[in-house]
């Protein structure tokens, strides 16, 4: 997952000028992307950066002793990127919970939902069942009264067939 900085807070955490950032950003150095007219620098490009240029550095300067602000601050900015990092995933995570919650929530409500509608179904099966019986022993008393059986059929309804 990938960690976008503006590029003025990626200035202030990795103690570049803007300049630079934007020259390594132009060299490929650096993976940048302009949203919504600001421009945007990935966090972990940033650390890589760094992190190669220390190693450069490094390896130029074998014999010579390093500078100690410049270690700690390309230390510090290596740890401010990882704890920007994690704060986009934490934020990322809590919002996955959050989700996970809410889809959960739905769920247990479209099964009482479906519950309750199976209820009603089996309640009207049995209302249906009750009338049927009802018609069919009105069928038999008015046969047994009249000598004819009703036909219900809506052709022959009203006609007394025998």
């Amino acid at each position: 997952m990938d960690t976008w900085l503006e590029i003025e807070e990626f200035c202030r955490v990795t103690n570049l000028s803007r300049e630079r950032v934007e020259e390594m950003a132009k060299e490929g150095t650096l993976r940048s992307k302009t949203q919504e007219g600001k421009t945007l620098i990935e966090a972990s490009s940033g650390a890589n950066a760094v992190i190669s240029k220390v190693e450069t550095s490094v390896i130029s300067a074998a014999s010579a002793p390093l500078d100690t602000t410049f270690v700690e601050k390309t230390i510090g900015t290596i740890l401010s990127l990882h704890e920007k990092v994690l704060e986009a995933k934490d934020e990322s995570i809590g919002s996955l919970k959050g989700e996970n919650q809410f889809l959960k929530e739905a769920l247990f409500s479209m099964q009482d939902v479906y519950d309750e509608d199976k209820k009603t179904i089996q309640a009207l099966r049995e209302q249906l069942k009750i009338a049927q019986e009802e018609i069919e022993f009105m069928r038999r008393k008015y046969k047994l009264m009249w000598g004819k059986v009703a036909d219900l059929s809506p052709k022959g309804a009203g006609e007394g067939k025998e």
